[in-house]
């Protein structure tokens, strides 16, 4: 693997790492200066995302991988420090940062809001530490930053499975009622998916002729089509699956996403899960291309399955942070068809999708973090009626709801509908089987916000406050940002399709050729 010493991505890695380091070395008396520290680093990380985006090169000839860093780490076994980005992982990881600082602006006093930040636990007091939970944002920041910027496939296996630990840590400290078992839960299941990829990791370095983990190597001479290929793309594929979630590996998502705290939730679904979606496009596509296209009809079905499946049991739903975790389990379903389809519009489609379903449902998890603060409960039926005393808040969870069902001029929308006219043109069938799910979104996000904000009004919901400027500049930004993208959406497209052009050209797939009739004249 040739050596790279361009230190500009490593820099961006290795940022929110000094920053959780610093918090974590201070006092817990200095809880406020933990949180500024949190703050002022997160920002940093997003000022150089935005110079990254405004630097990455788009046009025809340019690097696929661009900022590639490489150093040895374990030369006995080809290992490196690599980094490197292209169009489909930097958008990914701009779109990580972003949220950081919105999910440190909702959670600045939320340790503080119950009993000094203390809670009452099987009848005793336990202290939260405040300073520990913003350093496990920033650690978590740094792993996320990692995962989707390393080039080297050990080495991001060595980010995929260190996520597990601060998120761990943030759903099991600071979470709900029941944030052991679902911290033991999520541990478990991603702690299942990372030992599979370990064997395939292994399988495939021992299956290479060149005996390395360098992703541009292994793309560039990718396994023979036989039975090793496909037992890898499994392993790799179930983990991914699991991170994801796809159905049927989804069960720890709705437990995870309704006892983690708002914040972490939002980190949880909106980045976390699409580390699984990115390893679809970044390892299972161009490593394993025929294993890929052989599995598709089967990934297919079970993203289709989702989508229906997770809509209607969102629909059923009464505690409101597990009615969003679902929801998000319908989404993947239509990343996955995306994905699978083989063409340029659902794969495009596909990666827009995660970016805005990142700051949608972060955005959403927020909101819904904001409403349970103030009526400390989860249960919908516990509210009614509190658009009456809390306008402003009524209007920002009514619109990160109508960005979760797609309402055309959102960005939610433009992925979409790419995803479902990319899988038209290739699988008809599937495409209007996932088109009803479009319905059923709307039906489970406007009943949510009916039962919530509309309605008679109880004596318990009338002493509720509006949100505050703190809370409004938190999820703003991310509004913002659904509309910009949703009215203007090429930005991000212009960054995205080469790269999803390139993945395409590796599993050797085009999009099919239009058959147009006879017309006017004779011509065809």
């Amino acid at each position: 693997m040739t050596t790279h010493h361009d230190a500009t991505l490593l820099i961006f890695v290795l940022i929110p790492l000094v920053g959780s380091l610093a918090i974590f070395a201070l006092r817990e008396a200095q809880a406020q200066l933990a949180k500024i520290t949190a703050l002022v680093v997160s920002l940093i990380e997003v000022v150089y995302a935005v110079v990254l985006l405004c630097r990455f090169d788009t046009g025809r000839g340019a690097a696929r991988f661009q900022w590639q860093f490489s150093v040895t780490w374990i030369k006995s076994f080809g290992v490196h420090i690599a980094f490197g980005v292209d169009g489909i992982a930097l958008v990914l990881v701009a779109m990580a940062v972003l949220l950081v600082p919105a999910v440190i602006l909702a959670s600045w006093n939320s340790l503080d809001s119950r009993a000094g930040a203390e809670e009452l636990v099987t009848g005793a007091r336990r202290q939260r530490s405040v300073k520990n939970y913003f350093a496990l944002l920033l650690l978590l920041e740094f792993f996320m930053v990692g995962v989707f910027t390393a080039t080297d496939v050990f080495l991001f296996y060595v980010f995929f499975e260190a996520m597990l630990v601060p998120m761990y840590f943030i759903i099991g400290s600071f979470g709900g009622p029941r944030r052991q078992y679902a911290a033991m839960k999520f541990f478990l299941y991603s702690l299942l998916g990372g030992l599979l990829m370990l064997a395939a990791v292994i399988g495939l370095y021992v299956s290479n002729n060149s005996h390395t983990f360098s992703i541009t190597t292994l793309i560039a001479h990718p396994l023979p089509n036989d039975a090793t290929q496909k037992w890898l793309f499994l392993g790799f594929f179930i983990a991914f699956a699991i991170k994801a979630p796809l159905v049927p590996f989804h069960t720890w998502l709705p437990d995870a996403g309704a006892e983690a705290p708002a914040g972490g939730a939002a980190l949880l679904v909106g980045v976390l899960d699409k580390v699984g979606t990115f390893g679809f496009l970044r390892y299972c596509l161009p490593i394993f291309p025929d294993a890929s296209k052989f599995f598709a009809p089967a990934i297919l079905v079970l993203s289709v399955i989702g989508i229906l499946y997770a809509a209607f049991l969102a629909i059923g739903q009464r505690d409101m942070k597990r009615l969003v975790a679902y929801t998000s389990v319908a989404h993947f379903g239509f990343i996955g068809l995306g994905i699978f389809v083989f063409t340029t519009q659902g794969g495009s489609g596909a990666v827009l999708y995660m970016v805005n379903h990142g700051f949608s449902t972060g955005a959403l998890f927020i909101v819904v973090g904001l409403l349970i603060a103030r009526g400390k409960s989860r249960n919908v039926d516990d509210y009614g009626g509190a658009a009456k005393v809390t306008p402003v808040l009524a209007g920002l969870f009514l619109l990160t709801g109508l960005s979760a069902l797609a309402l055309p001029g959102m960005s939610t929308f433009v992925s979409e509908f790419l995803v479902l006219v990319g899988a038209f043109s290739r699988y008809k069938g599937y495409a209007i089987i996932a088109t009803t799910g479009i319905i059923l979104a709307a039906i489970y996000v406007l009943y949510l916000y009916q039962r919530t904000f509309q309605g008679v009004m109880s004596e318990k919901v009338a002493k509720f406050r509006d949100v505050n400027a703190r809370e409004v500049l938190a999820v703003a930004p991310l509004l913002a940002l659904i509309v910009f993208l949703g009215v203007y959406p090429k930005p991000v497209l212009d960054i995205v399709n080469p790269a999803v052009k390139d993945t395409l050209s590796n599993v050797h797939k085009t999009d099919p050729t239009p058959k147009y009739g006879p017309v006017a004249g004779g011509r065809k």
